[in-house]
């Protein structure tokens, strides 16, 4: 449930041609098999069956709290921001053109939901600290002071990026998505990607060393990520 007290269950049972109010036609199947592919779930969603919904959260929720959680940081909104999300991408479905691009098209919907929540702390200068919340890295290192201290000084560094600076690093180098497929989300160029790419990386390796407690980490820092983009540039 989120922060608002709106249950994933209600949210989808509020989504037009959605939920377990919604009738299926006649010639469909009620239940979609969880191995089904992301053609026959853009079709399922479409054509309102009932466990559609609940298949595509429990497919992508995953991913999407990773994205947010990387680029926001562990925040009380989070849950709220992922049933936005899911809202928009069941009442837009029927828009995909090429619904192989399912995943693809949720990335999107992510980083732009991401990169306005941004602007708007941004604006407001209300940007909460990465000390105060982790992403969800840091559930892996409990127990390593030095680790966990070093991955807060990064999330700390990346909250200076500007917004779409900071989605560009987090596509490319936590998300490991191909530049294409970065350009492809952010809805920019291949050339504009590389050139934010280039300037959000300077930024991070200036200021990580500069970052006593990181300088230990910074042999090899910038190396892979380099060679990483100069293998697609």
């Amino acid at each position: 449930m989120g922060a608002n007290g709106t249950s994933f269950e209600t949210l989808v049972g509020a989504v037009p041609g959605v939920g377990p109010g919604t009738a299926a036609p006649a010639s469909v199947s009620l239940v979609l098999p969880d191995d089904a592919d992301d053609v026959r779930l853009v079709a399922a969603l479409v054509g309102g069956q009932a466990n559609a919904p609940r298949l595509l959260w429990r497919r992508f929720a995953p991913m999407v709290f990773r994205m947010l959680r990387r680029t926001l940081g562990r925040d009380d909104e989070v849950e709220d921001l992922a049933q936005d999300i899911f809202l928009c991408v069941f009442q837009k479905a029927h828009t995909l053109r090429r619904p192989r691009a399912l995943k693809a098209f949720i990335i999107s919907v992510t980083v732009l939901t991401s990169r306005q929540e941004l602007r708007r702390r941004w604006a407001r200068r209300r940007l909460p600290p990465a000390a105060a919340e982790l992403g969800v890295e840091a559930d892996s290192i409990t127990g390593r002071s030095d680790a966990r201290e070093a991955l807060l000084r990064f999330y700390r560094i990346l909250d200076r990026l500007r917004p779409t600076d900071r989605a560009v690093f987090v596509l490319r180098f936590m998300e490991a998505l191909a530049l294409e497929e970065v350009a492809a989300a952010l809805d920019i160029s291949l050339a504009t990607t590389k050139r934010r790419l280039a300037r959000g990386w300077s930024k991070i390796e200036l200021l990580v060393a500069r970052d006593p407690f990181l300088a230990q980490y910074v042999a090899g820092f910038g190396a892979a990520p380099r060679r990483a983009h100069a293998a697609e540039a």
